[in-house]
């Protein structure tokens, strides 16, 4: 356990029945030449209302991991940008990207089954880019240079200033 998690927490039947079926459909994945090992279901009141498993060699699309995928399918079921009252079962610890999706997501919990050095063990090492986060800009291996015109700052000032705007 780690030390966000309750020293109390015990996994109900169910809980374990949700993380088998994100560690099925990572199983199933291996098999299936979409992509990686990765699974994910999210779960709204009990009920699986979304699965996701890692696509990226079908759809050639870098950002199609299987927490982006399962965010993606139960944001449409529920009709909102947001999984509020949601529980995120995922094979694996997320990866950055994916992490920064379930927050912006905003679910009530996000449960994993391997861990970030497990996905690492096989090849799947998400730790060097932890590492240019906290690397200056001019420091890091990708540049990432400012480049500024002077109609940028109005798409943020007409944002800034509409008044029907939904915050997120």
């Amino acid at each position: 356990m780690t030390d966000h998690q309750s020293q109390t927490f015990v996994p109900s039947s169910q809980h374990l029945q949700f993380m088998a079926r994100a560690a099925e459909l990572s199983l199933e994945n291996v098999g299936s030449g979409n992509g990686g090992p990765f699974g994910c279901v999210i779960v709204k009141d009990g009920q699986i209302i979304a699965e996701g498993s890692n696509q990226v060699l079908r759809t050639q699309d870098p950002t199609a991991h299987a927490e982006v995928v399962a965010i993606r399918r139960a944001c449409e079921v529920l009709g909102s940008f947001q999984l509020t009252g949601c529980e995120v079962y995922t094979s694996c610890e997320p990866c950055p990207m994916c992490l920064g999706a379930l927050y912006w997501a905003r679910p009530a919990v996000i449960y994993y089954a391997n861990t970030k050095a497990d996905a690492a063990a096989i090849g799947f090492d998400d730790q060097f880019i932890y590492d240019e986060l906290d690397c200056k800009m001019s420091d890091r291996k990708l540049p990432i240079i400012r480049l500024m015109v002077p109609i940028a700052p109005q798409a943020f000032e007409a944002w800034a200033n509409k008044q029907d705007r939904v915050d997120y």
